[in-house]
């Protein structure tokens, strides 16, 4: 594990949850496997990838990517050390070789990931607890950590189009804040995505859960 200097985060399930409960409460209350799998199906890891994924918490994507395609170099970045080593347990356990950072997804990272050195960003269920400036800088992070043609890829709360959806997704917001995750609600991401400096941006899939509804996006870095 790499350690590198963190700020302030909301912990997994906020302030009030235990992270010892986080794996079951998100596969309970997030449909898990469904928005998971859509998101590996499209993430598509080849054998020289090199992958980071940015607030990977206890490590569960991690894991199943490296499990897909275990040639793949997996980079897990996470700010709170109590669950990164439940990651690394996890890792352990599926005998899977991840590397962690341990930092805030919109630290400067440039000394430890080489600016333009990277294939794939994926990030799930993060921005939705960050404020609209980190979101923005984790987004900008994933920017200039991907090669020109490299992808980014959110699982994440996205707009909610439902009053059923609204009302499940009260209860995140009360979890993680009104203010962190009104953006989410109203459907910002793809613009805060585009302001990074991706394009091609698409909303591929979106999945209703017991919390709201969870989206899928894609950006690409341009080429040139």
């Amino acid at each position: 594990m790499t350690n590198s200097k963190t700020s302030d985060f909301t912990p997994a399930l906020g302030s009030i949850g235990s992270i010892r409960l986080y794996d079951r409460v998100i596969a309970l209350l997030t449909r898990e496997k469904h928005w998971r799998g859509k998101l590996i199906a499209a993430l598509t890891p080849l054998e020289a990838d090199i992958i980071v994924d940015i607030g990977a918490g206890t490590g569960s994507l991690a894991i199943l990517i490296k499990k897909i395609q275990p040639s793949v170099r997996m980079i897990a970045i996470d700010p709170d050390p109590e669950i990164e080593k439940i990651a690394e347990n996890k890792a352990a356990k599926a005998g899977t070789d991840l590397e962690f950072i341990s930092a805030m997804g919109d630290a400067d990272l440039d000394h430890l990931i080489a600016p333009g050195t990277v294939d794939k960003v994926v990030s799930s269920l993060v921005l939705h607890q960050c404020p609209i400036p980190v979101k923005k800088r984790i987004l900008g992070n994933a920017f200039r950590m991907l090669k020109p043609g490299g992808i980014l890829y959110i699982s994440d709360y996205g707009r909610q189009r439902s009053v059923l959806m609204k009302l499940a997704f009260n209860l995140v917001r009360m979890t993680d804040g009104y203010d962190d995750t009104r953006a989410n609600k109203e459907g910002k991401l793809p613009d805060y995505i585009s302001e990074a400096g991706f394009n091609s941006i698409e909303e591929l899939n979106v999945t209703s859960t017991p919390t709201g509804s969870i989206s899928l996006y894609k950006g690409l870095k341009p080429k040139t």
